[in-house]
């Protein structure tokens, strides 16, 4: 936390699904108030391919590597949600202009783990890579994991050990003091992939379980229904390794909920939280949930944030009782239910009116708020507004028109509290190839979500 502040940050930049026939690339923004490149982005570093989709991103070294001096943070981890290629991006040589360093070609996937759609990425201890997945190379749903060497980035096989794995596979997170992993669930990829329909939660092919892992022997050991509608996304522990809870958001039915391990040595989960859906009129459905897509807690295990993509709020939630946590900030960025748009609410448990529309520096916002990052501090909290080309191109047809945009929020770290900086914008919509979808944030030196202490 005492690090020093952010100068630039990653983001990967995705083409697919907007019309616009180039390569996905890896932003790198300047976020330097003292720079005269401010909020702007400094380079590009297009892939060798089209149509990748870009999504989340890991490193080659980090916190679980702390004390090991061979170990260096130089080499960002770029796997690709669709093409199921994985790129290794060197970040070391020049920070502020990233160089391809290796391409594992999807086949290395398909043969050496019969796994696919390659998701979330955390290095181990030990120097390898872990890489979930979310389905196999037909496109059914399949909760996989994938071990890169950490210094060629060869393909070993997977993590995995036995013949039990889960049916879908989304992202995770490891704490070896209590020897456990635990990965979520999105959905089938040839099912999510152009579109989310709602008949497909009904018939199984989305995800509703948090799977526990046994850490030392790799084998999947008991699994939590969090109920149909769920569809578990983000995971985090508490960032204090002694920790044995944590904190899972659920996108559809708008809950979170808090995972822990019993006295019997097994894992339960209880929903700590619950955004109410709306009722409304001129929607794909008559209710209309919040959609918590991406969430995380603040360094010093204070704070959880989170996203709703569909009603267009970030939260700041005070944990000191995790299993009370208190809603001491909110700030609306956009989002489905804004007044003067195709949306009418006509019932609303938690709003008087419907929000106005989001403007920052003469642009309007569309889209919802997506992903988030923290700085180390805690003080400013950064967020972007694509979540997949697929979904934005259905429910923020204009998002993919017109770009996405990376904000910055002021966070209140003493009483709680988000204030939107009116003088921060990166507008992805002016790129020179035209208008892009940023989606994951990643600093340099590690961040609330890259990295985990062991």
């Amino acid at each position: 936390m005492k690090g020093p502040r952010e100068e630039i940050l990653y983001l990967p930049c995705i083409y697919r699904n907007t019309g616009i026939e180039k390569p996905d690339y890896l932003a790198t923004v300047d976020v330097d108030p003292k720079s005269p490149h401010y909020c702007q982005v400094i380079h590009r570093l297009p892939m060798p391919n089209l149509k990748d989709e870009l999504h989340h991103s890991g490193w080659n070294a980090c916190s679980s590597c702390y004390g090991d001096a061979s170990k260096r943070r130089n080499r960002l981890i770029l796997p690709s949600l669709i093409s199921s290629r994985i790129y290794v991006v060197d970040v070391g040589t020049d920070p502020k202009a990233p160089r391809i360093h290796k391409v594992v070609e999807p086949v290395e996937l398909f043969w050496k783990g019969n796994v696919a759609n390659p998701h979330t990425s955390h290095c181990l201890g030990n120097g390898d890579i872990l890489i979930s997945c979310l389905g196999d190379p037909s496109g059914n749903g399949k909760g996989g994991f994938l071990l890169l060497d950490g210094e060629t980035f060869e393909v070993k096989g997977n993590w995995e050990k036995g013949e039990k794995v889960p049916p879908f596979g989304y992202d995770f997170w490891y704490q070896p003091r209590h020897n456990v992993l635990m990965s979520t669930e999105w959905g089938a990829p040839k099912v999510l992939a152009n579109g989310f329909n709602p008949a497909d939660v009904e018939k199984g092919h989305y995800g509703r379980h948090i799977n526990v892992w046994d850490w030392n022997s790799h084998t999947y050991i008991q699994k939590i229904d969090l109920g149909k509608d769920s569809i578990p996304l983000e995971i985090r522990f508490l960032h204090n390794p002694d920790a044995a809870e944590g904190f899972v958001g659920c996108a559809l039915n708008s809950t979170v909920h808090r995972f822990y391990k019993t006295e019997k040595g097994n894992w339960a989960a209880e929903k700590v939280i619950e955004v109410p859906s709306k009722k409304v009129q001129g929607w794909l459905l008559p209710d209309m949930p919040g959609l918590i897509t991406d969430v995380l807690i603040s360094l010093d295990d204070r704070f959880l944030y989170f996203s709703n993509w569909l009603h267009g709020d970030i939260r700041q939630y005070d944990i000191s009782n995790t299993r009370k946590p208190k809603l001491v900030g909110q700030v609306f960025l956009g989002g489905s239910i804004i007044k003067g748009g195709p949306v009418t609410v006509v019932e609303d448990k938690e709003l008087q009116c419907q929000p106005e529309p989001f403007v920052i520096k003469g642009k309007r916002v569309q889209g919802g708020p997506q992903m988030i990052q923290l700085s180390l501090d805690g003080k400013r909290l950064y967020v972007t507004s694509s979540l997949y080309s697929g979904w934005d191109k259905q429910f923020y047809p204009d998002l993919v028109k017109e770009g996405s945009v990376m904000l910055q929020v002021d966070v209140d770290t003493e009483r709680g509290g988000l204030k939107v900086n009116k003088n921060f914008l990166v507008d992805f919509g002016k790129e020179p190839d035209g208008p892009v979808l940023a989606h994951e944030i990643r600093y340099p030196g590690g961040d609330n979500t890259s990295d985990i202490w062991i």
